[in-house]
């Protein structure tokens, strides 16, 4: 026990030498990703939303690969799984609400 007390402090460096490079590209990557969208945004927003709506309209969906369907369902199920969860933490409750 005395051995492992001892070696804590080496660990511990070892382990931050190894952690701070990752850290530093989660926090490159989190700059960019989850900054809110500025007013500057909003123009490129209505576009991609009207592409979006035009495609839908011209059955552009119909020409997706496979994998671009499968990734469109991906991301499909992960922003409802997160509304899902968004949900249970709000009513404090997995199903129903406690009345």
């Amino acid at each position: 026990m005395s051995k492992l007390v001892s070696q804590a402090p080496i660990l511990a460096r070892n382990l931050l030498a190894q952690a701070q490079p990752k850290f530093q590209t989660f926090l490159k990557y989190a700059k960019v990703e989850l900054t809110p969208p500025t007013p500057g945004d909003i123009p490129q927003i209505r576009a991609g939303i009207g592409r979006l709506i035009q495609g839908f309209r011209t059955g552009k969906w119909k020409d997706l690969t496979v994998r671009e369907g499968w990734l469109n369902t991906l991301v499909t199920i992960e922003v409802l799984c997160w509304f899902y969860v968004g949900e249970c933490i709000g009513k404090r409750h997995i199903v129903g609400y406690d009345v």
